[in-house]
C-alpha cells in the first residue's frame, strides 16, 4: 500500500493499523535546533484521546507517545532538541477487541472503506477498519505538534461551530473556554454545550451518529508562504484536511459564502497603518490570497460526516455477493467531529511548517 506520507520538505510518514500492535509516524525534514519536550507532544495527543467522555468512543486507550529517534537531550533532562535526521515516534494500541468485528468480516459495512479497499488490494483489516480507520490520525497530532514548533508564533487553534442542524452562537465565542474540562465538544460558545449535550445524548441512545462541521484559524503566519499555481498554501491546507477520515467538505475563509455575495461585499480591502505596514479591513479570503499567506490568520472549515459505524441494520452485500443486513457492533463515536478538532489543527499546522521551510529554502528569507 502506498501513499503513506504528505508534506514536501517537513514530511510525515504514518504507519500502523488500529489494532496492530502499535502506530505511528516518521517526521523526515524537520529543521535541527527545534526545542520541545514529551510532555508538550503528548498534550496535544491527550486532545485526541478516546474514552474521555461518553460523547466518544469508549476504547481505553492512553495514547503514551514514545519518542525514539531524531533529537538529543538538553541538560536540563526533559527539554529535546532535534538534530535534523529522522524523528520517529510511536504510540502502542492496548485496548483493541478484535471480536467485535468478527461478524462483519465477511461484509461490507456501508459508508465505510470496506468495500472500495477490498476492491483495490484484494485484501482488508476488517479489524476497526485497519489502515484505514481514524485511528491512524494519532500519529498525525504527535507530528503536528512538532510542527507547531517549526513557524516562529505561530499559533493554532480549532473549535467545533455546529454539530448536526445545532450551531454555536459565534458572539458568544471564547476560546479559552475550548480548554474548559467541563466543555466535551471543543466548542467556543459555554451556552452551546448542554444544547450540545442533550442533542447527542438523543442521537447516542438511538444507536446513531451525527456530523459536525470544524473551525481551525492559524495566527502568527507570515505573509508570503505559499505560490500562485500548483503550490497554493490554501490547496495543500485542503489536501491535507481532506486526507482527514469521515472529511466530506473544506473552505477557506468565506468559502461557499463568497458565491452569494457581491464582490464590493467579498474584497478585503486595505489601508497603510500607522507602522507603514498594510492594514486589511476584513478577511474573507482566510488569510490567503492567490495561494500565498497575507500574514493575516488563516481559517478553515471542514466537514465530518456521521460515523458510518451504527447499531441501526443496513442493507449491504457480503465478499460472496449476498444481499445482506448490517449492524455495526463495537465501541464508536456518535459524532467523530469531536475528536476531529485536534487532527484539522495538526494537519494545519504541518502544511504551514512545510510551506515556511520551502519559503525559507527558495528566497533565503521569511
Amino acid at each position: 500500500m502506498s501513499h503513506n506520507t504528505f508534506g514536501h520538505l517537513f514530511r510525515v510518514t504514518t504507519w500502523g493499523e488500529s489494532h496492530g500492535t502499535a502506530l505511528g509516524c516518521v517526521v523526515d525534514g524537520c529543521p535541527p535546533g527545534i526545542r520541545f519536550t514529551q510532555a508538550e507532544i503528548q498534550s496535544e495527543l491527550d486532545k485526541r484521546r478516546p474514552g474521555q467522555s461518553r460523547f466518544v468512543t469508549q476504547r481505553r486507550e492512553p495514547d503514551e507517545v514514545k519518542i525514539l529517534s531524531g533529537f538529543v537531550m538538553d541538560e536540563d533532562g526533559e527539554t529535546m532538541i532535534t538534530t535534523g535526521t529522522p524523528v520517529s515516534m510511536m504510540i502502542e494500541n492496548v485496548d483493541q477487541r478484535s471480536k467485535d468485528y468478527g461478524e462483519i468480516a465477511r461484509q461490507y459495512r456501508p459508508g465505510h472503506a470496506d468495500y472500495t479497499y477490498d476492491v483495490k488490494y484484494g485484501i482488508r483489516d476488517h479489524r476497526g477498519g485497519g489502515r484505514s480507520s481514524a485511528r491512524e490520525t494519532a500519529a498525525r497530532v504527535a507530528a503536528g505538534a512538532l510542527a507547531r514548533k517549526v513557524v516562529p508564533g505561530m499559533v493554532v487553534r480549532g473549535a467545533l461551530i455546529s454539530m448536526g442542524v445545532k450551531e454555536i452562537d459565534r458572539s458568544r465565542w471564547n476560546w479559552n473556554f475550548i480548554d474548559d474540562p467541563e466543555n466535551p465538544f471543543f466548542t467556543p460558545d459555554p451556552g452551546s454545550v448542554q444544547v450540545f449535550a442533550d442533542y447527542l445524548d438523543g442521537i447516542r441512545k438511538a444507536g446513531s451518529s451525527v456530523g459536525a462541521v470544524i473551525e481551525i484559524v492559524a495566527d502568527g503566519v507570515p505573509a508570503g508562504l505559499g505560490a500562485p499555481i500548483y503550490a497554493k498554501l490554501d490547496q495543500d491546507i485542503c489536501s491535507n484536511l481532506m486526507s482527514i477520515n469521515a472529511v466530506k467538505g473544506v473552505e477557506i475563509g468565506n468559502g461557499f459564502w463568497a458565491a452569494r455575495i457581491t464582490g464590493e461585499d467579498n474584497a478585503d480591502e486595505m489601508r497603510i497603518g500607522n507602522d507603514g505596514k498594510p492594514v486589511f479591513l476584513s478577511n474573507n479570503a482566510g488569510g490567503i490570497l492567490g495561494g500565498i499567506s497575507t500574514g493575516q490568520a488563516i481559517v478553515a472549515r471542514f466537514a465530518v460526516k456521521p460515523t458510518s459505524s451504527i447499531l441501526t441494520p443496513r442493507q449491504s452485500i457480503d465478499v460472496d455477493g449476498k444481499d445482506v443486513e448490517v449492524r455495526t457492533k463495537g465501541r464508536h463515536d456518535p459524532c467523530v467531529g469531536i475528536r476531529a478538532v485536534p487532527i484539522g489543527e495538526a494537519m494545519i499546522a504541518c502544511a504551514i511548517a512545510d510551506h515556511y521551510l520551502r519559503h525559507r529554502g527558495q528566497t533565503g528569507r521569511v
